[in-house]
């Protein structure tokens, strides 16, 4: 009877453990996504109206910045690729993901102090959240 009741508890916690890996893959590929967002709105549409209104620019103020946002753009496309790098390698992309997210955490703390407070929610929020699926996925 003991043998039967600790192989249901080890096939729940694996059950559990599987969910938790899933979902955190799932939200690292959001994270992702939601990083390629950020490099088309920065590299291509940050002087257009959906970039302008995105940002809260003025037109003025996005043409001069506008090499400047390409450039950031371009670092939010490598936190892009770090994230769906980490996914491609599966179950050996654990570390690859936690460094990855851990970059985009720390750059939306930096962006919520220094530019938006948004950004907290927008950014360094599901970093977080990925984090700690990550966590419990082990």
């Amino acid at each position: 009877m003991a043998t039967s009741v600790r192989g249901v508890a080890s096939i729940h916690y694996s059950l559990e453990v599987h969910l938790f890996a899933v979902t955190a893959n799932v939200v690292v590929l959001l994270v992702g996504l939601l990083h390629v967002y950020i490099l088309v709105l920065e590299m291509f549409l940050w002087d257009k109206p959906k970039g302008l209104k995105a940002f809260g620019l003025t037109l003025e103020f996005a043409t001069q910045t506008k090499t400047l946002a390409a450039n950031q753009g371009l670092y939010n496309g490598f936190l892009a690729a770090g994230l769906f790098w980490g996914l491609l390698l599966g179950e050996s992309g654990f570390s690859v993901k936690v460094f990855f997210l851990t970059c985009v955490l720390v750059a939306g703390l930096y962006g919520a102090a220094t530019a938006n407070r948004k950004i907290l929610f927008i950014q360094a929020g599901p970093a977080a959240i990925g984090l700690g699926l990550l966590y419990f996925s082990q």
